[in-house]
């Protein structure tokens, strides 16, 4: 199930698995379909269910998600004061059955809860190497009223 509101510039994109009786194929990367998107970083992030993982946003950064294992309600709200879905928020279930790419732009905070009974195993694509001295990223919390949220919805 996904919101109703779409956020501009946030891009979901279709994966297609190559399948038989040995299992499956799938490219998660292919520079001419993130053409704006440079990639710089590939990391991994295991989250065990019912965690909640909101919210994070970025000044300089463009992030990419793939979910490898696992489902998880993704929560995404635009931050970007010139955007014409400024204030919007946009939500969606995504699994490993589906298998999509989330394409976050900056000024976007993002984050998800992790459905079902199974750990979540997000592979994240990103445009700049995260810099510990001056890392790019601010917080809000998942409940925050200004975004108000309800993480209860599951999209």
């Amino acid at each position: 199930m996904q919101s109703a509101e779409k956020i501009d510039g946030v891009k979901i994109i279709g994966l297609e698995s190559h399948v038989d009786e040995r299992g499956y194929f799938m490219e998660v990367y292919r520079k001419s379909l993130l053409k704006n998107v440079p990639v710089r970083q590939v990391s991994v992030s295991l989250t065990n269910p019912g965690i909640i993982k909101a919210f994070h946003w970025h000044r300089r950064q463009f992030d990419v998600w793939h979910i490898v294992s696992g489902k998880a309600l993704v929560v995404l709200h635009d931050m970007r004061e010139n955007s014409p879905t400024a204030g919007c928020t946009q939500s969606f279930v995504a699994d490993d059955l589906n298998p999509i790419l989330v394409v976050i732009p900056k000024m976007v905070a993002h984050g998800y809860k992790v459905l079902g009974d199974k750990p979540l195993l997000m592979l994240y694509l990103m445009d700049k190497e995260y810099d510990r001295k001056n890392p790019d990223e601010g917080r809000i919390e998942f409940d925050d009223k200004s975004i108000g949220f309800d993480w209860h919805s599951e999209g």
